[in-house]
């Protein structure tokens, strides 16, 4: 469907490059929330999936706060504050730095890595888009992604 059904919009864009701003946005809203569903019966959230991911990364090694801020997809998320609820939920394990008290590693519980094994195992959220794209256009929109981020 066209983005301006998508969001009925009447007027025109003022450009295609407006057009396009507002569909890269509408669109990786639309794919978070397809995502936020698919992990929602396994009882986290995308930021948490993220984090788990990130450690999983990092396996058998610790990693920091630092690290995990560094490479989250989302930013303006407090990684502090998911590696607590991921910790209350036994998928990870924070311990304080022997050489730094200053620093805390966190690794992956052997519970969190068999979370992200069923996820991996069952989980539809790229359904939506091999449903609608082949690997050549994929290829294609993440090249020109990346040349949009430069």
């Amino acid at each position: 469907m066209k983005i301006e059904d998508e969001i009925k919009q009447n007027k025109k864009f003022t450009s295609e490059y407006h057009k396009l701003a507002v569909n890269i946005i509408f669109t990786s809203s639309w794919l978070y929330r397809t995502h936020a569903q698919s992990l929602k019966s396994f009882g986290i959230s995308p930021e948490q999936f993220n984090v788990l991911r990130i450690l999983r990364g990092q396996h058998p090694n610790c990693a920091n706060n630092q690290l995990i801020s560094e490479r989250m997809i989302d930013k303006s998320s407090n990684s502090s504050r998911i590696v607590e609820k991921l910790k209350q939920k036994g998928f990870v394990d924070r311990k304080e730095n022997k050489n730094d008290r200053r620093h805390v590693d966190i690794s992956i519980t052997k519970k969190g890595l068999d979370l992200l094994e069923n996820i991996d195992a069952k989980s539809s959220e790229m359904d939506a888009l091999k449903s609608s794209v082949t690997v050549k256009e994929a290829q294609v929109i993440n090249d020109l992604l990346d040349k949009l981020r430069g």
